[in-house]
């Protein structure tokens, strides 16, 4: 059973309702089907990720540009992906790349993705953090760490991927004592290969876990080989309906 402590367990009855963060399907033209879902009137959204070409790409992307404007229409917030490359990507590309994604899909924050997530990290992602709101004061920013990170992070963007891996780790996993101080707003899971039967369960562990955004799969990276975010779950209606009804015990 995942790890959960006192505080966290209560997080079940305050009624914070879980929304789907999507972590960035394949190219419009490759996936032009699960764009428009996303953009369905009442899909419980509370972001999505555009990711042109690992990044904005090097031109304006007249496709993407459609796809991002649908969802911002549809009231869902667009973020750019910025590849942190674990810390080690120099802050002027990120912010360079930044500056293409407002310009060309007005989007409205960003996806910091591969974010380190040791104390050593901390102070570099907090001055590309203060860059990024100079360019938009009102970013949504996004810490993709994929694990619970230096409790630091948490001071400086609006949310944490703390998070990201196969279900077969998912389910048994272990929360950060810290992470109970914040409210689920904060926290957003990314799992794939999550069974349709154990979809219910899924949903349990990220709520027991204090999770408010969520993105489960059935989809596999296939031992690394693969993005099993490119496509929408198989059982897409399912989880649409299951969250947008709200989710209870």
């Amino acid at each position: 059973m995942p790890h959960l402590t006192s505080r966290l367990a209560g997080t079940s009855g305050t009624g914070v309702r879980t929304g789907l963060g999507v972590p960035g399907c394949a190219h419009p033209l490759l996936a032009p089907a699960e764009w428009n879902a996303l953009a369905r009137p009442g899909t419980p959204l509370h972001w999505a990720v555009l990711d042109v070409d690992r990044g904005p790409g090097t031109q304006p992307d007249p496709h993407c540009l459609d796809a991002a404007g649908r969802l911002r229409n549809a009231g869902v917030r667009v973020l750019g992906r910025l590849d942190g490359v674990q810390g080690t990507r120099p802050r002027i590309e990120l912010i360079a790349d930044a500056h293409r994604y407002l310009e060309w899909y007005q989007v409205d924050g960003f996806l910091l993705d591969r974010c380190p997530a040791g104390r050593e990290g901390l102070p570099e992602t907090r001055r590309t953090i203060t860059s990024l709101r100079a360019l938009r004061a009102d970013a949504h920013v996004v810490l993709g760490h994929g694990t619970h990170p230096y409790p630091g992070y948490a001071e400086n963007a609006d949310q944490l991927v703390t998070f990201d891996g196969p279900w077969s780790d998912y389910r048994f996993s272990q929360v950060a004592e810290w992470t109970a101080d914040h409210p689920p707003e904060r926290f957003c899971h990314f799992v794939h290969g999550v069974p349709r039967a154990h979809l219910d369960e899924a949903l349990r562990v990220a709520r027991w876990q204090g999770a408010a955004t969520v993105w489960f799969t059935d989809r596999t990276d296939h031992g690394g080989r693969a993005d099993p975010w490119e496509t929408l779950p198989g059982y897409w209606d399912d989880i649409v309906s299951h969250i947008g009804t709200g989710v209870s015990e």
